[in-house]
């Protein structure tokens, strides 16, 4: 190939893109079984590498990659982190072929995920009987799939998934509305940003003011047309919850578990950053608007009635979330069906059997990982697609917000409760999640 030639080929992106199929020397219809050791480890790499752009562990990533490496006649040992990958593949006439390979972001798919484990399955049932094209032409089929949903559905799926949310936090009506009205802007505006890769700090930052700005606009046109309460006001919070990262919270919980240290430590370093952005960018914004934490008006509901209307404002929370998370509508519906009977009975042990919050995150984290095992037999959904979603409603992002907040205006000591308080409820989530996997999964408790 001549030097232009060359030129053309390559990638002007600050992350170069690695053009598959023209790096395979061999010819779409050699049996992968048969192509060279550095074909093999590329296809084990280009797998590895997809999955861990869709957003699961390091453990998910590794299992998958050792099924399609056996299926290859290959051994593979991976070091996986949040956005890279090294690893180095084996052969019996002791040759090896080591890659490094990385993401220039991170994100969550789960349509995607869901299929490229179809993709493993599929690999591993057929012992490896695909031709090298038919192989590429897989996973181009799967790399090339858009985001499921418009920038206008994710808004609104935001907007569903925070009106439940500030609901299960005490929110009333007038705060249920304006938080969808806030998080529907402030997540749409988030998704036309991804659409033109903007960075991370500018997306989180961005959505989160233009989120607590519609809310306080929103509040006081119905202050104004409908004379409601002022402490609604306090319920601007629920309008940000849409930032709050879930996936890699839990994810990299279960990666420290099974002692993926670096992709456990960079997933929780990610979710910290997320954090810290949105609730300073939220601050900015209440100290602007001179809004404050507080307590919203407190509802009279009958016990049962609250009850079944934490059912249904969680069943909304954890949908919406899904939604956002590119599931499709049957697995949004499964796992938002398992959160809302998780979630419920959390929330009714704190309420009514006076457990401590923590203690109850475990029990309903717990709940949901017990659920997901019984449901995925049936349904074949990837076991973190369903289990996720569904206690990411649980996270504790108002008392995130409240500690930032005190910090900011040097409350330390109310703001360290909150922090104490915080974190003692995500260390439980994903202790819960654990405990269920251990349970349930011979695969998954046992370290080999």
């Amino acid at each position: 190939m001549s030097e232009i030639d060359r030129e053309h080929h390559l990638s002007e992106k600050h992350h170069m893109k690695i053009l598959w199929e023209e790096f395979f020397k061999s010819d779409n219809n050699t049996m992968a079984q048969d192509a060279t050791l550095v074909e093999k480890t590329s296809i084990v790499g280009r797998v590895g590498i997809m999955l861990l752009s869709c957003g699961t562990g390091a453990w998910r990533v590794r299992d998958s990659m050792d099924t399609v490496a056996r299926t290859l006649g290959i051994t593979c040992s991976t070091d996986i982190g949040l956005v890279s990958i090294e690893y180095t593949c084996f052969d019996v006439d002791n040759e090896s072929y080591s890659q490094t390979l990385s993401l220039p972001a991170t994100g969550v798919n789960m349509t995607k995920l869901n299929e490229m484990e179809k993709f493993v399955r599929q690999f591993e049932k057929g012992h490896g009987e695909w031709t090298i094209g038919q192989i590429h032409k897989r996973l181009r089929e799967i790399s090339q799939q858009k985001s499921a949903y418009s920038p206008l559905i994710s808004g609104l799926s935001s907007g569903l998934a925070c009106g439940g949310f500030i609901f299960l936090l005490g929110g009333g009506l007038p705060e249920v509305i304006c938080a969808f009205l806030g998080a529907a802007c402030g997540q749409y505006i988030r998704a036309i940003m991804g659409k033109h890769r903007l960075t991370l700090v500018a997306k989180i930052a961005v959505a989160v003011a233009i989120a607590c700005s519609v809310y306080f606009m929103s509040f006081h046109v119905g202050e104004i047309l409908f004379h409601i309460n002022h402490d609604h006001a306090y319920g601007y919070i629920g309008a940000m919850l849409f930032v709050i990262p879930g996936f890699p919270f839990i994810t990299s919980g279960l990666d420290m578990s099974k002692l993926d240290m670096r992709s456990g430590l960079e997933r929780l370093t990610y979710a910290i950053l997320i954090i810290v952005i949105a609730t300073m960018a939220g601050w900015a914004v209440a100290t602007i608007l001179r809004l404050h934490p507080g307590s919203m008006p407190k509802l009279k509901i009958y016990p049962g009635t609250l009850t079944c209307l934490r059912l249904l404002a969680s069943f909304c929370g954890v949908f919406g979330f899904s939604i956002m998370f590119n599931s499709r509508p049957q697995m949004a519906a499964t796992a938002a069906v398992m959160g809302a009977m998780a979630n419920t009975l959390r929330l009714s042990l704190v309420d009514y059997a006076q457990v401590a919050p923590a203690l109850a995150a475990f029990i309903g984290a717990l709940t949901a990982g017990l659920l997901a095992s019984i449901v995925r037999k049936k349904v074949g959904f990837p076991r973190i697609a369903i289990t996720v979603p569904s206690i990411v409603i649980m996270v504790p992002g108002l008392y995130m917000y409240r500690a930032v907040f005190n910090f900011g205006i040097t409350n330390i000591n109310i703001g360290a409760y909150w922090i104490v308080e915080a974190l003692m409820i995500v260390v439980a989530l994903p202790l819960g999640l654990l405990a269920a996997r251990i349970l349930t999964d011979k695969k998954w408790r046992h370290a080999d």
